[in-house]
């Protein structure tokens, strides 16, 4: 009887033992960039995902988007990464190809294997995020970008909104002009304003209407047809305070500035999520009728039909998170993206859902066809393993000429040979 005893506390010990181990607390840090209306709902996900897992507990911390990309290449550096995150797919790339992020686990997001999840979404959707028939990460958002119209700005110019608003690039410079209120050389008022730091998504683009290309199909030469970088940077020199003096890479950010509707800001460059900060930042302003969306400009002697280049927010897990802290991960991405619809109608982002897309009010959603109609007519961003690299590069010639007064031909010929001796690198 002893002996039972003696077992039976063993048995107890070992139920206790196992039992403390099962629930052990699983901590996810999840890094992503400020957006109000998604943080509000991801916060309910968070809080919805710990109830049913008590044993789950997940910080999530939000950083500037423009500010992401710095922040996470200082975390790998440091081996201090989050277990989950999201970048634009131009900066996930690099990780990707150096197998920094864990390949998604697919039972753990509720496929079978890799085509079953292919297979649920819109074609190509996973293929920037894709190496070797392995997928790295979940699509919280494909977004393009196309042009945002302050109708009371275009009015207060002596503009109608209806006919003048800008289809070529020529046509934004002057229609521009007619929008800015300066104080001397102090702009009060840009008609319209770049998002400067994301020039793969915008300006690289612009290059491409003109037959431009920022490497050869072989991926050996860097600064393909110099004719059209020559014309951009043209143009983007004209633009800026030693040209035109319509706006600049010092000023804030437009589409931040475009939402108070305060009479300085008449066109920013923003996707359909744009409608969804507006709603919270200015509610009259969203409810007026006094603002439309058009198409992404062209440039008058144009040689493809190509608007900004789409992009996708992949949520992506860290390869140095332990592999049981990985499955929860993936989990908990799989419960988040499982609200297609509230993401869209709530932070106006599109996670490319074949449920989604199909639905016939998909297309009925305010000003949805322009952005559709663009991202008919454009592809995704340009991705290399040096791409946030290049992008810099492109950066630093496009502020060259902006703000320093550098010549069109010496920053070019530096861009070139700064994504050449990159290129040589590689090969």
């Amino acid at each position: 009887m002893k002996k039972i005893s003696s077992v039976m506390v063993f048995a107890l010990t070992m139920l206790l033992f196992v039992s403390v181990v099962g629930a052990q607390t699983i901590e996810l840090t999840y890094w992503t960039h400020t957006d109000d209306n998604r943080t509000m709902i991801e916060n309910r996900y968070i809080e919805e995902f710990e109830k049913m897992y008590p044993n789950v507990k997940i910080k999530r911390v939000v950083n500037e988007a423009s500010k992401m990309g710095d922040l996470i290449l200082t975390a790998f550096s440091a081996n201090n990464a989050p277990d989950l995150f999201n970048l634009p797919i131009e900066q996930e790339y690099g990780y990707m190809i150096h197998q920094r992020l864990a390949p998604v686990n697919y039972a753990a997001v509720g496929y079978k294997d890799a085509q079953e999840l292919i297979d649920n979404y819109q074609e190509g959707t996973f293929d920037p995020i894709s190496m070797d028939g392995v997928i790295y990460g979940m699509p919280l958002e494909l977004t393009n970008w196309s042009i945002y119209i302050n109708d009371r700005v275009f009015r207060d110019a002596g503009l109608d909104p209806d006919k003048d608003w800008p289809r070529t690039w020529e046509e934004m410079a002057d229609i521009s002009e007619k929008l800015t209120l300066r104080d001397g050389e102090v702009v009060l008022r840009r008609g319209f304003d770049f998002r400067y730091p994301y020039y793969l998504v915008s300006v690289l683009p612009m290059v491409e209407q003109l037959g431009g290309k920022l490497i050869s199909d072989d991926g050996k030469t860097a600064i393909v047809n110099e004719a059209a970088w020559t014309q951009v940077l043209e143009f983007m020199r004209d633009w800026g305070p030693h040209g035109r003096n319509l706006g600049s890479p010092t000023y804030p950010a437009p589409r931040k500035i475009w939402n108070k509707d305060n009479n300085d800001m008449g066109m920013c460059l923003s996707g359909y999520y744009q409608q969804g900060r507006l709603k919270i930042d200015n509610p009259e302003f969203h409810a007026s009728n006094e603002w439309r969306v058009v198409p992404f400009p062209v440039f008058e002697n144009a040689v493809n039909d190509v608007r900004a280049s789409y992009y996708g927010h992949y949520l992506v897990v860290n390869a140095q998170t332990p592999k049981n802290k990985q499955e929860w991960a993936w989990k908990f991405i799989a419960y988040m993206l499982d609200n297609p619809w509230e993401y869209l109608e709530t932070v106006q982002i599109l996670q490319p859902r074949k449920d989604l897309l199909e639905d016939q009010a998909f297309m009925e959603l305010p000003y949805m066809d322009v952005f559709m109609s663009d991202m008919s007519k454009s592809h995704a961003v340009f991705l290399h393993e040096n791409g946030y690299q290049f992008e810099r590069f492109i950066g630093d010639a496009v502020e060259g000429v902006m703000l320093a007064g550098e010549p069109v031909d010496r920053a070019l010929k530096t861009l070139k040979t700064r994504i050449q001796e990159v290129l040589d690198d590689v090969y």
